[in-house]
């Protein structure tokens, strides 16, 4: 018996694709058209909800969080990276599309954060001749006087990923009666 439908590798492997992709791209035009970290369009939506475009370098994780530990992170991306390849295909959760779809956009978005880590993307903080091994973030948020962290898409991509593993704990597992 199959763990798994074979056509679950070809859902995860095209949706880690795509959001890798689309990730990767959005951040490369953003900080090229923009001219390079810590630039920004000023606000382009202007009432209670706000949002600007904001390139900027995190060499930490959220919210600024972890400062200077981007190869540790990296290290935990590319653990959590094979740790979602062993439970989907390995232990079976591929059999739920529903998981087969999150962790396909978690490892996507973990793959573009942690090609950025790795300083890939070439881009420096300024006066540093070295590509930064941080993530390039440019999306910026205010909700009235609340000041969101500013992100990228493969930071989307995850919480979109954890937000439907998070829906996906509440689902009853259907028993079998099957003792063998």
């Amino acid at each position: 018996m199959e763990l798994y439908p074979r056509s679950r590798i070809a859902v995860f492997s095209a949706l880690t694709v795509v959001c890798l992709v689309i990730d990767l791209g959005s951040k490369s035009l953003v900080f090229k058209k923009m001219g390079g970290p810590f630039q920004r369009t000023g606000w382009l939506l202007d009432s209670w909800v706000r949002f600007e475009l904001h390139t900027s370098l995190n060499r930490g994780a959220l919210w600024g969080l972890g400062q200077g530990f981007a190869l540790w992170f990296a290290a935990l991306s590319v653990c959590a990276f094979i740790g979602i390849v062993y439970w989907l295909f390995l232990r079976g959760a591929a059999k739920s599309l529903w998981l087969t779809i999150a962790l396909g956009q978690v490892a996507g978005g973990t793959l573009g954060n942690l090609y950025d880590r790795l300083g890939l993307h070439g881009v420096s903080f300024p006066g540093e001749d070295r590509p930064a091994l941080a993530v390039r973030d440019f999306l910026h948020f205010m909700f009235g006087s609340f000041d969101w962290a500013i992100f990228n898409l493969a930071d989307s991509f995850l919480v979109i990923g954890a937000a439907m593993l998070f829906v996906q704990s509440f689902k009853e597992e259907k028993v079998s009666d099957d003792v063998s």
